[in-house]
């Protein structure tokens, strides 16, 4: 399937993940406020490295290389056991440990021992948040775009009923219950639309452990550990560090600005993953490499720059539409924010031929230097031109990750050797 025809059909999911958004933005605004914002995207990062370390880290080497053997039943299923397997034993394990250090982590990152309880809820689901994020892979892996999207749909629309239902009825602390279970639910859906593909038996997603392809999704699940344990830590640092200058309403208000790159930009990231990863997979010839992210820029690179463009004149109507007047401070980030969007998103161009070649040290490397990078540069920048100086930092930060990505994969990578081919 094509990029175009791919970002159609994901076109659908995204825009019921918006308008989901919309709703759930303002009923949070609403119930939850500024200060509770901070505290959701805390949680929320802690979560993506919960679940990162739940799966394993396995899940962009399974979409890779269900990719790469597609001529090759045998090879998946015996990758696909491999990789659930260890989903399972992962599974078990961080739910053992959420619950063990619950009192410490509601104390350490929600500042709030009260909330220790939502993370019994989070273990609970963390078996079929695991699942989930498998299966999906799965379904990316082998190009069943309309059944993924369908999944993605039913997440939007699971997430809106019960989130905005536990916000409504117990604010923020059943809005991080939400955040607990969310997933698990979407669970059952994508395993009914997977069920009905012909290729796929439940028989072939547990068994025995292929030392060969745990080895080969060994650079993916260093590169997955990287970007879940660097992007979410310097996240809460740069949002303690915040709130420790100018209130957990300011942390908020970033996390909300956060939260809008987040949502217009999840048709591009998502489309990325669902079409372009799996591409890069497949590819043989380094011209036709050259190609595709040639190809990729044409599309991807002018409409994010329309959207951000279009989101900083209307930033007023966004600000109000998304959450209320209590959030009218953020307005100050949008410009340095929208531009740091399409230099991120322009990076990501390159930076997703490092996933989908296998290059695992320099991925890891850029991952934890620009990390490190973020934080010192919000630090920096905030002390020096005040709160907008966190989204100046964002624009600073990939900047130079755009840099070292042209350097990295276009002049200097061996692996790609783009540089020698023709245009």
């Amino acid at each position: 399937m094509s990029l175009v025809k791919t970002s159609f059909f994901n076109g659908i999911a995204v825009a019921v993940r918006m308008g989901t958004a919309l709703v759930l933005n303002k009923i949070l605004a609403i119930y939850v406020g500024p200060g509770g914002y901070a505290i959701i995207g805390q949680f929320q990062n802690l979560v993506s490295m919960i679940v990162t370390f739940a799966t394993g880290a396995t899940n962009t080497g399974v979409v890779k290389y269900t990719a790469e053997f597609y001529d090759d039943e045998a090879a998946q299923h015996s990758l696909w056991r491999t990789a659930g397997t260890v989903t399972a034993i992962a599974s078990i394990v961080s739910a053992v440990g959420i619950v063990l250090f619950r009192d410490l982590l509601a104390r350490e990152l929600l500042h709030d021992p009260a909330l220790a309880s939502v993370f019994f809820w989070l273990a609970g689901g963390l078996v079929f948040i695991s699942l989930n994020a498998l299966l999906l892979a799965l379904l990316n892996g082998k190009k069943e775009v309309k059944r993924y999207v369908v999944s993605n749909i039913a997440g939007s629309l699971i997430g809106l009923a019960v989130t905005g239902a536990l916000a409504y009825w117990y604010g923020l602390y059943g809005t991080l219950v939400a955040l607990s279970i969310n997933q698990a639910l979407v669970f059952f859906v994508t395993f009914q639309q997977i069920s009905r593909t012909a290729w796929f038996r439940f028989r072939f997603v547990f068994g025995e452990i292929d030392r060969r392809h745990l080895k080969a999704l060994g650079g993916y699940v260093a590169m997955a550990l990287a970007t879940a344990v660097a992007t979410p830590i310097s996240q809460v640092a740069v949002r303690n560090d915040l709130a420790a200058q100018f209130g957990w309403s300011y942390a908020g208000y970033w996390d909300a600005m956060w939260r809008i790159s987040t949502i217009y930009l999840t048709f591009v990231t998502v489309t990325l993953s669902l079409y372009y990863l799996p591409r890069l997979s497949e590819i043989r010839e380094p011209a036709e490499l050259r190609r595709e992210i040639v190809g990729t820029y044409r599309i991807v690179v002018p409409a994010v720059a329309a959207i951000s463009l279009t989101l900083y004149l209307l930033r007023d109507i966004v600000v109000w539409v998304l959450f209320t007047r209590d959030f009218a401070p953020m307005e100050v980030l949008f410009g340095w924010q929208m531009a740091g969007d399409v230099v991120k998103i322009s990076s990501w161009v390159l930076s997703f031929v490092m996933l989908g070649r296998g290059m695992t040290r320099m991925f890891i490397a850029t991952e934890l230097l620009f990390a490190l990078s973020f934080w010192a540069s919000a630090a920096l920048f905030t002390r020096a031109f005040g709160f907008q100086g966190v989204a100046m930092a964002h624009l600073f930060n990939y900047a130079l990750y755009m840099a070292a990505m042209w350097y990295l994969i276009l002049v200097r990578s061996p692996e790609t050797q783009i540089a020698a081919d023709p245009a």
